[in-house]
């Protein structure tokens, strides 16, 4: 991922969740970034956005990325 790649938020989930999102993308050959508040992280606070993880992705990967996370969700309701 170049520095100057725009990158653009698919999903915002808590940090564990984000890890293993992070995974999946990844595995399909997606960059991914975390973007969070660290004092979030670091306290375990989960109000007013703190806690909260951008799952962002470069953006011309960005539907295919929606798309993988979709079909994942969808997999994961029929179990």
């Amino acid at each position: 991922m170049s520095a100057r790649e725009q990158l653009v938020n698919v999903r915002t989930a808590k940090y564990m969740e984000a890890q293993i999102i992070k995974g999946r993308l990844e595995s399909e050959g997606i960059p991914v970034l975390l973007s969070y508040e660290s004092a979030g992280l670091v306290y375990g606070l989960t109000i007013d956005g703190l806690g909260e993880v951008k799952i962002m992705v470069p953006k011309h990967l960005a539907e295919e990325a929606k798309e993988i996370l979709e079909i994942s969700k969808e997999s994961k309701n029929k179990f």
